[in-house]
């Protein structure tokens, strides 16, 4: 469930999404079930081949649909682990987790990249979408599923964690690491 934002400028008209979900974006699908293998695979540093990256093997499935919210991407999420795992296990694994800009301390790094909230409605865009100034992301009603090991909804902010901010995070990244002066 994709922002209007997230369509750029001048992206969706008032007029086609003002009580209306659009259930069809263009290319969204398809990235969304590629990047993730992408960003958790390898990158090759001596490619045999054009390919610099060797994809994580898991498959994903997406369905993308532009909703009335100004700001915040929010997923249904349904997960299939390799090994059993309790709900709590679940949770204390997200809230634990850290990324590399926290662990070097980055200007805009948050103080925790996953929130959980145990709350039956949350996340939602209006009240989670600025959560770590933007930079966390807001995971909800985790549940065990029938169908796979776990059900839980997430929100991130997609002009922030997902475009300009992640820009400026990775450009402080870069400056930690001595990449660029």
């Amino acid at each position: 469930m994709q922002a209007i934002s997230g369509a750029g400028y001048p992206g969706v008209s008032s007029m086609d999404i003002m009580d209306n979900v659009v259930p069809y974006i263009s290319g969204e699908e398809d990235k969304l079930e590629t990047e993730p293998q992408k960003i958790l695979g390898k990158l090759n540093t001596q490619p045999k081949d054009d390919s610099l990256f060797t994809f994580s093997d898991f498959d994903a499935c997406a369905s993308c649909n532009r909703v009335p919210v100004l700001d915040g991407h929010t997923e249904a999420v349904v997960l299939k682990l390799k090994k059993e795992a309790s709900v709590s296990e679940l949770e204390q694994v997200l809230s634990n987790y850290t990324c590399e800009a926290q662990e070097l301390k980055l200007p805009s790094a948050p103080e925790s990249c996953i929130l959980v909230s145990r709350s039956d409605d949350r996340p939602q865009p209006r009240l989670d979408r600025m959560n770590g100034n933007g930079y966390s992301v807001t995971v909800g009603r985790i549940r065990s599923s029938t169908v796979m090991n776990f059900k839980f909804t997430l929100l991130s902010h997609n002009t922030i964690l997902g475009a300009a901010g992640s820009a400026i995070l990775n450009a402080e990244l870069a400056l930690s690491k001595g990449y660029i002066s």
